[in-house]
């Protein structure tokens, strides 16, 4: 059971987290679960999801998953980087609002590098997505963002 709040897990905030809850985590995989609400920053006037969003939604639960790993070994959660996307097949233009979706993620490749690729799936009723998600997380991540300053001018 996981007992971390997704704010914990996330490198996320507000409303830009979308999924509702880690159902289970191991080394390998995690499933996690949402309801398409109505309101939020992405939905069409119908209150459904784009399908499209649905990479974020695996994206998400790729990013639990690290959190989780990261918790477990008495870790910072680090920022990690969507590289791209292979495969995204999905049998529909939209997820209807109300409509509870599940996310499974499988590691299929980590390096040392933080080089990693995952097979996802995302179900609901009538609704499949799946995709294979290339992401990377740096190594202390913070200084691999962070840039340097403008130099100062010998005339300043």
């Amino acid at each position: 059971m996981i007992t971390w709040s997704l704010a914990e897990l996330l490198p996320h905030a507000g409303d830009m987290i979308l999924i509702d809850e880690v159902d289970s985590c191991d080394d390998e995989q995690i499933h996690t679960r949402l309801t398409v609400r109505s309101g939020g920053l992405f939905n069409r006037p119908d209150g459904s999801l784009p399908a499209w969003l649905g990479i974020e939604l695996m994206a998400q639960s790729v990013a639990a998953y690290a959190g989780c790993r990261a918790h477990r070994l008495g870790q910072d959660v680090e920022l990690g980087f969507l590289l791209g996307t292979r495969k995204f097949e999905c049998n529909v233009e939209h997820f209807p609002a109300d409509t509870v979706l599940q996310v499974h993620a499988l590691r299929s490749l980590e390096d040392d590098n933080g080089m990693g690729v995952f097979e996802c799936h995302l179900r609901g009723p009538g609704i499949h997505a799946s995709a294979r998600l290339n992401v990377y997380r740096p190594p202390q991540a913070a200084s691999y963002l962070a840039e340097a300053g403008p130099e100062e001018s010998p005339h300043d």
